[in-house]
Formats: structure tokens, C-alpha cells, sequence
């Protein structure tokens, strides 16, 4: 099998991505969010979100510094935050034990939080310029095409062929580009989809091209049937105050740091809120249907709007003015609603 990196490396040169906003500062921190921000999320998504949050963190031990709301509200609509958490509290660990300084050993990088093998390597390859091999999403595809590696390669021995692929084509010099060079391979040329076999620089040795199993690998995951979850959101709504109420999530909850509505617990629990505060009946609002990796959220949203005190109380709950509900991290769905409100607006 030839190598690849002679084959790939001019083919970016010509043909690579080149406008992206983390290529035009190598700064290790820089890097490092956009990896995390590009875990499960495309490009087109992660750019603007990206130029904001750096914008605002500007260097790790800026963001090391900053409170939490104020981390998870750069992030809001990314999704999956538990990558921001742990970004987080990555940058406060590398203010204390690095001063500041991002680590230059791969061992040293995955003892950050959030931070695993395929991401350290890619922060030490493109702006440390060490030769460390990545693994991430495109990458594994252009390698099991081009190596004609069976199985879904979440598993365990597929993991262990491609870590040994990616390992042996790393190249000693001009790994940074190498680096690049076969992202954008996989992210341009390589894809999931209508791959465009035809313009690709590795076509003549590739194995899926030779015995035309391109459509087929990767194997995708085993599938199944995601179950689907119930809640009620009461949405309370202060008219004369401009306020909603909100209540922080639990850490290690799916929206775990974030602002949400109060979800109601039992019948029980809104017969004591409307005794104590007076509330009218709740308005009925369309459901929301909101999906994870693991499992379907259908969200229904209860509508109470209210016009003079007392305001209801529940614990750890906060009312905030619509002016300022957006300086929160709020979930996708909670966003939605939120619009919808500072729009005058019912669902």
C-alpha cells in the first residue's frame, strides 16, 4: 500500500480549504476550540459561532476566568454541552497548571477535560507542528475507503485498524499540512454522499474504488429505535415586567448548566403554584419535538401569562427580563420559545 501523505499534501496545496477562520491564526488555543466545536457539528454551523466565541474569549486564560452562564450562552444552539462545560474547565486547568500556556505532549493534553487522543493530536499537529495522528470523522472514512476496512468503525477492533492506518501515514515533516490535507480530503472530496471519486488524488490505490465498495464503507452504526420522552414546560410570562421565569439544570443533566423552563412534576405540583399565586389556566401551546443522540425529547409547553403579582416561586428558579434572557445559556428549544416571546408571538 503507498503512502499517502506525498499524494494528498500538493493536492491541498491547490484544492484544500483555505478561508476558514481558525487556518488564519495557529494559536494552540484557537485551535483547540475549534476542534471541540467541530466534534459532531459542520463547518458551515461552527464558523460564525466560532468567530463570536473567540471574539469574546479571546485567549485561554480569558475564557479560565469567565463564569460558566457566560461560557454556555457563546455557546447556545451548538449543542452538545458538555463539549463547552469541559472546554471550560480545560482552560481553567491549563491557567493553573500551565500558566496559560497550552501543553505540547499528547499525554498531558488528554488530562484536560473533553479533551481525547484524535483532538490532542490534531491541536499538536496543526499549530505545535508535531507528528501525531488524528482520527476524526473524515478522516476515518478516506482511511477505511482507502485501506477497505470493514465494520462500523465505533468498534472497539475497527478503531484499533485505523488508529494503526493513521498512524503509519503520518508523516515526519510537513505534518501540519498532511493534517489539513486529509480533512479536507475527507470533508470535500471523500464525503459520506456521492463521493467525487474522479478528483481524488488517492483514486488509483484506493481499495473501496477497486472493488466498488465505495457506497458501503464505512459501515454505518448498528440501528435502532430512539424512544421518545414526555415533559411539561410551564411557561410563566410576567407582562408588565418583560420577565419568564427560569431555572438552572443540573450539572449532569442533557442540558446540564443551562437555563430552562420550570418543568411541572405532577398534577399536585400545579394545584399548590395556582392556590398559592392565583394563576390562571395555562394556555395549551404545540408541542416541540426535540431529539438527542440517544433518545426524542417531546417537549409540551404550558402557557401562563401573568399581569400583576405575587409572582409564583419555585426553587432555584430565577425571573429574568426578556432583555437580558439571552446573556443565559438556553437549550435550542428554550431559544425557540424565548424568540417567540420577544416577538410578542405564541407558538
Amino acid at each position: 500500500m503507498e503512502e499517502i501523505a506525498p499524494r494528498i499534501v500538493p493536492w491541498a496545496r491547490r484544492h484544500g480549504r483555505k478561508g476558514l477562520p481558525w487556518q488564519q491564526n495557529r494559536d494552540p488555543y484557537r485551535v483547540w476550540v475549534s476542534e471541540i466545536m467541530l466534534q459532531q457539528t459542520r463547518v458551515e454551523t461552527v464558523i460564525p459561532y466560532y468567530q463570536k466565541f473567540i471574539d469574546r474569549f479571546p485567549n485561554v486564560c480569558t475564557l479560565g476566568s469567565a463564569d460558566q452562564d457566560q461560557v454556555l450562552a457563546h455557546w447556545s444552539g451548538l449543542g452538545y454541552y458538555a463539549r463547552a462545560r469541559n472546554l471550560h474547565r480545560a482552560a481553567r486547568q491549563v491557567c493553573v497548571q500551565y500558566d496559560g500556556v497550552v501543553p505540547t505532549s499528547r499525554d498531558a493534553l488528554e488530562q484536560l477535560a473533553g479533551i481525547g487522543r484524535s483532538t490532542a493530536a490534531a491541536i499538536l499537529s496543526l499549530a505545535y507542528e508535531i507528528p501525531e495522528a488524528i482520527l476524526d470523522g473524515n478522516v476515518k472514512r478516506v482511511l477505511c475507503r482507502y485501506h477497505g476496512v470493514k465494520g462500523w468503525p465505533g468498534k472497539s477492533n475497527v478503531q484499533r485498524q485505523l488508529w494503526s492506518h493513521a498512524e503509519r501515514h503520518m508523516p515526519d515533516s510537513s505534518c501540519r499540512e498532511y493534517t489539513q490535507a486529509i480533512m479536507d480530503l475527507g470533508a470535500t472530496v471523500c464525503t459520506r454522499k456521492q463521493p467525487e471519486c474522479i478528483t481524488c488524488p488517492l483514486e488509483n490505490s484506493c481499495v473501496a474504488r477497486e472493488k466498488g465498495l465505495v457506497e458501503q464503507l464505512p459501515h454505518p452504526k448498528p440501528g435502532k429505535t430512539l424512544p421518545t420522552r414526555d415533559c411539561s414546560m410551564l411557561i410563566f410570562f410576567h407582562c408588565d415586567d418583560q420577565e419568564v421565569l427560569l431555572q438552572r439544570q443540573p450539572e449532569q443533566g442533557i442540558w446540564g448548566g443551562l437555563w430552562s423552563f420550570p418543568e411541572l412534576q405532577s398534577t399536585q405540583q400545579w394545584s399548590k403554584l395556582k392556590e398559592e399565586s392565583a394563576l390562571p389556566e395555562p394556555e395549551q401551546w404545540k408541542n416541540i419535538r426535540h431529539t438527542f443522540t440517544h433518545f426524542h425529547l417531546q417537549i409540551n409547553p404550558l402557557y401562563i401569562k401573568l399581569r400583576r403579582p405575587p409572582k409564583p416561586r419555585i426553587e432555584g428558579a430565577e425571573w429574568v427580563t426578556l432583555d437580558t434572557v439571552n446573556q443565559r445559556g438556553l437549550p435550542a428549544p428554550v431559544q425557540r420559545i424565548i424568540q417567540q416571546l420577544q416577538q410578542g408571538k405564541s407558538i
